[in-house]
């Protein structure tokens, strides 16, 4: 019985996850496409449905502790998929702080062509994806990877807020709209941070060894 809830919770973590994924998706094509209407969405529709699933996987996941006493190796896959949901619900959070910048920016003229931000959200939409998957295939070279790969967003936020600084000191104008485009950049750091929360998740789920602060620091905890 044990075995087929956790698959269904492999099942709830994942369907959010795409959700997740697919809201980042949408912030950026909002932007990029000028889309009011599907950055509407995200805010009023697809966000309330991230909070619900929260609550659910959580129920759940304190359910299957009480109810079946679970060790060592099931009660990580639990712990690990309640911490999932709780940095997959902030990444949803962050998504929604992109929208709301996106729709202020819509509706005014471009600071500068849109390049680095749809870059940044493609490396952190694949971040999400490769750290589920890791989950579901208990891959921790996979999950290894996409700890590294937050380099790459870091830099382009880095680069971002240089250009966008730059353009704010030659026009103030650009001022209040470079401001919006840096919380997305942030915003999107944020997001990607959180799934190497993910990976580090599956590492201790998979390994039973704690990684925080980068690949350097791995602990050996018991079970």
């Amino acid at each position: 019985m044990l075995r087929e809830k956790i698959l269904d919770l492999k099942e709830k973590i994942t369907q959010m996850a795409l959700l997740v994924e697919e809201m980042l998706e949408d912030a950026k094509r909002g932007l990029v496409e000028k889309d009011r209407d599907l950055l509407l969405k995200i805010i009023e529709k697809k966000e309330p449905v991230v909070n619900a699933m929260e609550v659910e996987i959580d129920e759940f996941c304190t359910e299957l502790i009480a109810l079946y006493e679970p060790k060592a190796s099931d009660l990580r896959l639990i712990l690990t998929a309640l911490k999932m949901n709780n940095d997959l619900e902030r990444i949803a959070d962050h998504a929604v702080n992109i929208s709301e910048s996106a729709l202020f920016l819509i509706e005014r003229p471009q600071v500068k062509p849109l390049i680095d931000i749809p870059r940044m959200a493609d490396e952190a939409i694949e971040m999400i994806r490769e750290s589920i998957t890791a989950f579901l295939e208990r891959d921790t070279d996979r999950a290894r990877k996409v700890l590294k790969r937050d380099d790459i967003v870091d830099n382009l936020r880095d680069q971002i807020i240089r250009e966008l600084v730059t353009y704010m000191a030659s026009d103030p104008k650009t001022i209040e709209r470079a401001l919006e485009l840096i919380r997305i950049a942030h915003n999107l750091e944020r997001a990607a941070d959180l799934t190497t929360n993910l990976c580090e998740d599956v590492i201790f789920m998979v390994e039973g060894k704690i990684v925080k602060h980068g690949l350097g620091r791995e602990g050996e905890t018991g079970g």
